[in-house]
């Protein structure tokens, strides 16, 4: 039920309510998936100034992937919203600005009806970081989700036997 109330939400028109600036500190430091067969590491910064970096390393079949993330705002000159910007591998970065956020929830939504995905949602409940990505693929609608552990920067995933 709490998945189908956050996803209408996330479908939502920003309004005059949404803060489309939040602060999201709770989101910064060290974060470790092991689930799904992948070991997933990812971590941001503190906020400073409207801006949080970040980055994630994928580890999944002898194969590793990565993205630079940041968290900024679309027009630091005007009272314009945070947006996710995300460069997976280097490729140029795609924007997804703010559309709905609370104490320790945002999703980040892009304009392009064609691309996948959509919306990026991450919210944090104690030491568990909740991330995914949210679209429409090949006609298809489409959720990968990862489920984060508070972690110390660089650390691994047990070696599965």
């Amino acid at each position: 039920m709490l998945t189908v109330l956050m996803m209408t939400a996330a479908l939502q028109a920003p309004t005059a309510g949404d803060n489309l600036r939040p602060d999201l500190h709770w989101m910064a430091g060290a974060w470790l998936s092991c689930e799904g067969g992948r070991e997933v590491q990812e971590a941001w910064t503190q906020p400073h100034h409207g801006l949080m970096l970040g980055m994630s390393l994928t580890l999944r079949g002898g194969r590793a992937g990565w993205e630079l993330s940041r968290i900024a705002l679309v027009d630091p000159t005007s009272n314009a919203p945070l947006a996710y910007f995300a460069q997976p591998e280097g490729q140029p970065p795609t924007t997804f600005p703010v559309v709905a956020s609370g104490p320790t929830r945002v999703v980040f939504e892009q304009a392009a009806d064609d691309d996948f995905p959509k919306r990026v949602i991450y919210e944090r409940d104690g030491d568990v970081l909740r991330a995914r990505i949210e679209g429409v693929m090949d006609g298809q609608e489409r959720t990968i989700r990862w489920r984060f552990q508070k972690a110390e920067l660089n650390a691994r995933c047990p070696a599965t036997g």
